[in-house]
């Protein structure tokens, strides 16, 4: 390294913490200089307060994709700066779709040290241009993309015995995953909340009175709904890199609540059809 040539900066991310002991030793021995994060919450903080040229980040920090989080967060805030990610799946399919997007390389834990150091130094040295991101809010992701919830539905949907077991149609066992996206894209972007709850609820008893005439139980209502809310966590996890994540916690919160509220209008209505 030339004398003036300053050492390359790296925020490695990790919240292991041998890993973040012995890799950010043996970085250090390589010349660059390292600063450590074993969690999202630093790792914004550092990325906030200092230039970085690389992020090492494991892919799953606390809880799974939060790795995704980091990048998309330092792709933001300093475009020019090289991702790397640690993972322990290197056939997960979100990071792969990742690498594809905003993600420079991965790499598979446990790393090798000298491949992890040829990769970092052969992007630093290369780096390849991104293409700008266009980032979204979930209400929008949430909006353009409901056919792959349908799909995402459906899939599950015949993969689980209790609704599986009844002798409905395709259309039929997906028709309210319009509907009730429709409404919680209503209650994220809603300038009048009541108004948008109000359409919530109404959605929600007429998906109950529909499931009581089809045969359903009180429990498949309660599939109906967990198997939307993991398609949607779903959805937003595979696009994490090109989602505004600056409101992503609360807009997760409405979503939960949106949900609850749906559910608790068709346990309503379910019974009262029961009833009469």
């Amino acid at each position: 390294m030339a004398a003036s040539e300053r050492p390359k900066t790296v925020l490695f991310v990790d919240d292991e913490m041998g890993i973040r002991l012995t890799l950010a030793a043996i970085l250090r021995q390589s010349g660059f200089q390292v600063t450590v994060a074993a969690t999202v919450a630093e790792a914004l903080h550092e990325i906030n307060t200092q230039y970085f040229d690389a992020l090492i980040s494991d892919l799953n920090i606390g809880e799974p994709g939060d790795g995704f989080t980091v990048v998309s967060a330092m792709r933001r805030t300093q475009p020019n700066c090289i991702n790397l990610i640690l993972t322990g799946y290197p056939a997960f399919e979100t990071a792969l779709q990742a690498i594809r997007n905003q993600v420079d390389d991965y790499l598979v834990k446990p790393a090798n040290v000298e491949t992890l150091v040829a990769s970092l130094r052969a992007k630093l040295e290369s780096p390849k241009t991104h293409a700008d991101v266009q980032l979204q809010s979930v209400a929008k992701l949430l909006r353009g993309h409901v056919a792959d919830l349908q799909c995402l539905v459906l899939e599950a949907a015949k993969a689980n015995s209790r609704l599986a077991a009844l002798p409905l149609s395709d259309e039929q066992r997906v028709h309210y995953v319009p509907g009730v996206v429709a409404a919680i894209v209503d209650q994220l972007e809603a300038e009048r909340p009541d108004e948008s709850t109000k359409r919530l609820r109404s959605a929600g008893a007429e998906h109950g009175a529909t499931r009581r005439a089809q045969g359903y139980s009180q429990q498949m209502l309660v599939d109906d709904v967990r198997l939307l809310d993991s398609s949607i966590h779903e959805a937003i996890q595979g696009a994490l890199l090109n989602i505004d994540v600056s409101n992503l916690i609360p807009n997760l919160k409405e979503v939960n609540a949106a949900l609850a509220c749906y559910l608790q209008e068709s346990l309503e209505a379910f019974n009262m059809e029961q009833a009469a």
